[in-house]
């Protein structure tokens, strides 16, 4: 197979994780005899600085030709005045509204060696296995915005249209999962949360074999760290899901573990560890590039359907939590290379260990 992937490090750690994904997809194109043809791009702070905008024309147009995007992370002190009026997030949400992919995948599992780095009990932890659907391209990010020196407003706005094709992806989601579907919304007290819930009691209609239940985002927040285990998919607006996966990424001991996909209709999306630029750590090799790494599995997955190769990757990053190395933020003492390094040799292992296996099957000579 041949693709093009557009590269956006973005700023703090963005460009040293991005760099360890990168490596780890030409590893897999080398082994499994694909063709990735790489072109990095600006975007955020760093975009700022060059351009004076976050989000350049020449790099949404290399996303847009592209078949996927890998990004890094954006944002950080120098360019975190609240009143500036180019901000490096407005790169990102720009970039999200212009590909169109309304619909972020935040898988969340709990790696058995790093149990005891979460701030529940083991107990607690055991068959954890949720993914989130968060709306992206709607609701309070994205609404009217006013300000004067005694009040502001950011509006809060959905359209039907807008829930429904989130909402399908979800239960085609959990189709092949555990049939499960919970929907969080705030339907006691906002009318766009009544919206949400009638519209997916409707569309819930379509798919009698998935089980729906309704969630207000509070009693969730409280439910995923009493119960996290009953979950399945989590389907939810914009600032909701932002903050609930922030807080489930506490389950799994860091949020430098995990990773994340924003897909629309097509089968180009963009990709992206869900932790920030980090900046009291950048430029010092110390940054868990395993999110990342696991969201160029994603990549694979979702825009290339390569299979195979990202069930590698995701293997490799198991075999690696297991036996270590471990950087800092899950208890090691591992740089991003020592990370990334052992990521790849794992790969290696898990490509001589399936040819073994198959020639064994068909006695290859």
């Amino acid at each position: 197979m041949k693709a093009r992937i557009v590269t956006l490090p973005g700023d703090g750690v963005g460009p040293e994780v991005t760099a360890a994904a990168v490596a780890v997809l030409k590893t897999v194109a080398a082994r499994y005899e694909h063709v990735f043809a790489f072109e990095e791009q600006l975007i955020g702070g760093i975009a700022i600085d060059a351009t004076g905008e976050p989000l350049p024309a020449a790099s949404l147009a290399a996303c847009r030709s592209a078949d996927a995007v890998l990004l890094g992370a954006v944002g950080g002190p120098k360019w975190s005045d609240p009143n500036a009026p180019v901000r490096p997030e407005q790169g990102l949400l720009a970039l999200r509204a212009a590909l169109g992919v309304y619909a972020n995948l935040r898988p969340l599992q709990v790696h058995p060696a790093l149990a005891n780095l979460s701030p529940l009990k083991n107990e607690k932890l055991k068959n954890i296995d949720v993914l989130f659907v968060r709306e992206l391209t709607g609701g309070a990010y994205f609404g009217a915005k006013t300000r004067t020196d005694e009040a502001a407003t950011d509006e809060c706005r959905y359209t039907v249209a807008e829930i429904e094709r989130v909402v399908r992806r979800a239960f085609e989601l959990a189709r092949g999962r555990r049939r499960h579907v919970t929907s969080v919304d705030k339907a006691n007290v906002l009318e766009t949360s009544r919206l949400w819930r009638s519209t997916v009691q409707r569309i819930a209609a379509e798919y009698p074999d998935v089980k729906l239940e309704h969630q207000l985002v509070d009693s969730m927040a409280m439910l995923l760290l009493t119960q996290p285990n009953r979950y399945d998919v989590v389907v939810t607006e914009n600032l909701f899901g932002d903050i609930l996966t922030d807080e489930a990424a506490a389950l799994a001991g860091s949020l430098g573990l995990l990773p994340s996909a924003s897909l629309g209709d097509g089968k180009a999306g963009l990709y992206e560890p869900i932790h920030g630029s980090a900046p009291d750590i950048a430029g010092r090799g110390v940054a868990n590039p395993v999110g990342a790494i696991l969201s160029a599995a994603l990549l694979l997955r979702h825009s290339l359907g390569l299979e195979t190769e990202a069930v590698a990757i995701e293997s490799a990053v198991e075999q690696v939590l297991r036996h270590g190395p471990h950087s800092r933020d899950i208890g090691g003492h591992a740089g991003t290379d020592e990370v990334r390094d052992a990521v790849l040799a794992a790969i290696e292992d898990h490509a001589d260990n399936a040819a073994a296996f198959f020639c064994g099957a068909r006695a290859c000579g």
